[in-house]
C-alpha cells in the first residue's frame, strides 16, 4: 500500500483564521470567473 504524502504545511494563528475565513467565502477576480466559465463550457462540450 502506498505511503501518504506528508506536505508538512501547518497554518497557525492569524494565518489559519484567514485561510478558514477565505474557504468559507472565497472571492474571485473577473479573470478567475471567466476562466471558470470557460472550463465549465469546455467540459460540457466534451461530455458524451
Amino acid at each position: 500500500m502506498a505511503k501518504p504524502i506528508d506536505l508538512g504545511l501547518t497554518l497557525e494563528g492569524e494565518d489559519a483564521r484567514c485561510f478558514h475565513e477565505y474557504m468559507e467565502r472565497p472571492t474571485y477576480t473577473d479573470a478567475a470567473r471567466e476562466l471558470i466559465r470557460s472550463a465549465a463550457h469546455e467540459a460540457q462540450n466534451r461530455r458524451l
